[in-house]
């Protein structure tokens, strides 16, 4: 791994991160919560290593879990994405704005009861609308008004994705997490199109729903996804979004 004082920063690094996680209040700076330090679990070496894998003859031997450590480490880091708000709601004022866990969750939803699509693995679109902005544990939620570009955005997420996977301990869990973020990132698949038309979707039905709550209007994030749903689906979930809104 390197040198015992690198082992020892990143460690301490990894400490200052889960520590932070358990407190009871949100510690992300608002502009991009501070787009924190990525190098998480690199030390971790004890409670990081992968478990063994199965015998090569035996295809039947369940995928082995991760350690008890390395699950509460992960998921105490996760919980930053239920105090991390929307940075868009934040910015427009919107009181007590829905966290990035809210997002997640109601995009899962929508892929549970969606009607069944010809070609696309619905269990696997749940998967991934559960999993799509789980780097934002890390980097928090960078909007288009942060001036980040795209390529700068994707990478530091992939890095944070990478370093929450080995505080995961790797292994398959890891695995499959790290593929169903790439296939949405990359829109590789039908699953990773309808996916994020539900991600527009949660998005202005949120819109919706804070305009008759809070009596803003939101037009300007119904037309950042104007003409830009790829699926049947979305088209017609938006559709039917657009006319429950008031004429203006």
């Amino acid at each position: 791994m390197g040198g015992g004082s690198r082992a020892l920063s990143l460690s301490s690094l990894c400490a200052t991160t889960l520590a932070a996680a358990r407190a009871p209040a949100p510690f992300l700076a608002p502009a991009h919560r501070g787009l924190l330090p990525l190098r998480l679990a690199a030390a971790m070496s004890s409670s990081s290593s992968c478990p063994a894998p199965a015998a090569s003859g035996d295809a039947a031997a369940p995928a082995p879990a991760p350690a008890p450590s390395n699950a509460i480490d992960f998921l105490t880091l996760c919980y930053r994405l239920k105090t991390t708000k929307r940075a868009g709601w934040v910015k427009r004022g919107v009181q007590a704005p829905e966290s990035v866990a809210d997002h997640m969750y109601r995009m899962g939803v929508m892929a549970l009861v969606a009607a069944d699509l010809p070609g696309v693995n619905r269990d696997r679109c749940v998967k991934m609308a559960i999993v799509h902005d789980i780097a934002e544990a890390i980097v928090g939620d960078i909007t288009p008004s942060d001036n980040v570009p795209k390529e700068e955005k994707s990478r530091m997420e992939k890095e944070a994705l990478d370093h929450m996977c080995e505080l995961l301990g790797g292994g398959p869990r890891a695995q499959e997490i790290r593929e169903l973020w790439m296939e949405y990132e990359n829109n590789a698949s039908l699953e990773a199109k309808v996916v994020k038309d539900f991600d527009k979707i949660e998005m202005i039905l949120q819109a919706l729903e804070y305009e008759k709550e809070q009596g803003r209007d939101l037009e300007e994030f119904f037309q950042s996804t104007a003409g830009k749903f790829q699926t049947d689906i979305g088209k017609a979930w938006a559709a039917e979004i657009a006319s429950r809104r008031k004429p203006k």
